[in-house]
């Protein structure tokens, strides 16, 4: 029987998998918690015990927990610790579902970040908006600042080709610039 899985891309080893060229370099983040939060962001805010600054596209998240905006009525939780609110739906109006298994985070710094945003999008970075999910490479995926990084966070079942767009525009740019 034939090997349907030979005509797919190879999956990378999202732990140690680095695309580095002079300009710029991506790589993926390991070890952060991702909630979706849905409904009262106010009443959830208050249950978590952390302030309601979510960030749109763009935006800039700093701290080791952070929220990002990505719907009127839903944010996406990033954060070191794990949530203390239980998942599930909450009385006061809101639930809360763990996604970390299904989003991959990806980090792009230097000094083509900019140029590979500007392929990827069309939004203009200097502006942003007040929701961090945006089109992004041809998919869905949310984007934020982090410090002096890009922060990209895409489906899972997308990383293969999200990886496989910033090798082929990455190698363009280092092409163009040389």
């Amino acid at each position: 029987m034939r090997n349907l899985a030979e005509k797919w891309t190879a999956m990378p080893d999202w732990q140690t998998a680095v695309i580095d060229t002079p300009s710029f370099a991506i790589r993926s983040v390991s070890g952060l918690n991702q909630f979706l939060v849905s409904g009262d962001l106010a009443a959830w805010s208050k249950a978590w015990g952390i302030a309601l600054q979510p960030v749109g596209a763009f935006g800039e998240a700093m701290g080791d927990t952070y929220t990002v905006q990505v719907a009127r009525d839903r944010l996406l939780v990033v954060s070191a610790l794990p949530s203390t609110v239980a998942q599930g739906w909450h009385e006061q109006g809101f639930a809360v579902s763990t996604v970390s298994a299904g989003m991959l985070i990806f980090e792009i710094e230097g000094a083509a970040a900019a140029e590979l945003v500007a392929r990827a999008t069309t939004l203009d970075p200097g502006k942003g908006s007040a929701s961090a999910a945006i089109s992004f490479a041809g998919i869905n995926a949310v984007v934020y600042r982090h410090g002096e990084r890009i922060r990209v966070h895409v489906d899972r079942s997308l990383a293969a080709y999200f990886w496989s767009w910033v090798a082929t525009v990455g190698g363009n740019i280092a092409s163009a610039e040389a």
